[in-house]
């Protein structure tokens, strides 16, 4: 048996970068800040996510930096080769297919734009 599930609640980092392919797909990137129950820190652990299509779409439009959201996918790597080195790359990154917008309309107009801080 194996099992690759990543669950996470946390807030956005950064706008979604959004890209539409000919083929109909689209890719949503940005990055999520989940605070630790434990941490004795006032530092965020930050993740890469990456959305495709309808899940992609609804990030895009809903979605803004420091809106509180919660994701479930699974762990990958993104592989590459550096232009500079010619080493080979890699980062891991959340590969999302559940995305929960936890923060209302209410919310996010009173908030200030910049809440991710408060972790």
């Amino acid at each position: 048996m194996s099992l690759n599930i990543v669950t996470l609640v946390g807030r956005a980092g950064r706008d979604p970068e959004v890209k539409y392919f000919e083929s109909g797909k689209v890719v949503c990137k940005f990055t999520l800040a989940v605070r630790r129950r434990s941490s004795k820190t006032d530092e965020p652990d930050w993740f890469d996510l990456e959305l495709w299509n309808k899940t992609a779409e609804v990030a895009a439009n809903y979605v803004r930096k420091g809106t509180l959201i919660g994701i479930k996918g699974a762990l990958k790597f993104d592989h590459w080769q550096d232009r500079n080195t010619g080493l080979q790359r890699s980062k891991p990154l959340i590969s999302v297919e559940d995305l929960e917008l936890l923060s209302s309309k209410r919310d996010e107009e009173g908030a200030p734009r910049n809440t991710y801080d408060e972790f």
